[in-house]
């Protein structure tokens, strides 16, 4: 069995995630402990607690997401001696390409927990709220072709490109929101679904440039090692243990696209992976990896019980 780990991206927040995890683990109160002392906030409060509409924003969720992450894995080492040298690969989606490196080791807990929360802050103050728009696409017709097709016809309003390549049947828009909305109209006349997305900007698109270049300035002084396990990128769907790849592709993530279905196809295909296991919160990527290699197995890791199971299964 070849072993792939992945990490969630923004969407997969939910209030009370990682509660369970700090109940029943040490390791996992320590990563809470550690973020919340790194960013000078009490996110797991707010994680905990709510309000939920405080999590739901960019600069909580992103990090939030990555410190349930990171509680997975920190447990599964320390507490099950799983460590992520287990696995072959390790790939995240968006924000969860931070928890992925983190996981790997090739940037500290505390230093993803800042990146992050900056990476939110930079997102919302590029573009103002309103102007940007997403979409997603969705049904059998939906591919990556429909969705440039669509996204072409956006183009003659304003930007308008696809941003996430998750699986065939799913791949969402990004732009200004006049363009995106001329797409949507576009893509249901091409037969597809096409659903408006409630996010607060326009990720993935050339619009966040501004973003970009924040990023850029922080990434640059970011101490980035080789990770323990190499890293599936975003925007190649390539393996990389380069550190200063790494840091040019997490710039180039921020306006470029997520290669999410051909990022998977790569690991089951040409990598042999037959196991994924989601580490953190929800199981969307679990999802995506059996509709896009219903051969492989995918197991998402949330609940003390999810990670017990899953130690027992190696």
């Amino acid at each position: 069995m070849s072993l792939a780990f992945l990490f969630p991206g923004q969407g997969s927040q939910a209030l009370g995630m990682g509660a369970d995890l700090a109940e029943a683990f040490g390791s996992a109160r320590e990563v809470f402990q550690e973020v919340d002392e790194a960013l000078g906030q009490k996110l797991f409060k707010l994680m905990r607690e709510g309000p939920e509409d405080q999590l739901t924003l960019t600069e909580n969720a992103q990090p939030a997401l990555m410190a349930v992450s990171l509680a997975v894995m920190r447990t599964l080492e320390k507490e099950f001696s799983i460590g992520v040298e287990k696995a072959a690969f390790v790939a995240g989606h968006s924000l969860g390409e931070y928890s992925a490196l983190a996981a790997a080791g090739a940037i500290s807990l505390a230093d993803t927990a800042r990146l992050l929360k900056l990476r939110g802050q930079a997102m919302q103050r590029a573009v103002p709220v309103g102007e940007g728009a997403m979409a997603s696409l969705i049904g059998p017709k939906s591919d990556v072709a429909l969705a440039e097709a669509a996204a072409a016809a956006g183009s003659a309003v304003g930007v308008c490109v696809v941003a996430n390549d998750n699986n065939n049947g799913h791949v969402v828009i990004s732009g200004a929101k006049a363009a995106v909305d001329l797409a949507i109209e576009k893509a249901k006349e091409l037969g597809a679904r096409a659903i408006p997305l409630n996010v607060s900007a326009p990720f993935h698109c050339p619009l966040m440039q501004p973003a970009a270049d924040e990023m850029a300035e922080a990434l640059g002084r970011a101490t980035i090692l080789a990770p323990r396990a190499p890293l599936v990128a975003n925007v190649t769907a390539k393996p990389t243990l380069d550190p200063e790849e790494i840091r040019r592709l997490l710039v180039d993530q921020v306006t470029g696209r997520v290669r999410w279905r051909e990022s998977m196809l790569w690991l089951a295909n040409d990598a042999g992976i037959t196991r994924f296991a989601e580490a953190g919160s929800g199981k969307v990527l679990s999802g995506m990896a059996k509709r896009i290699a219903p051969d492989s197995e995918a197991t998402p890791l949330n609940t003390p019980a999810d990670l017990e199971a899953f130690a027992k299964s190696l």
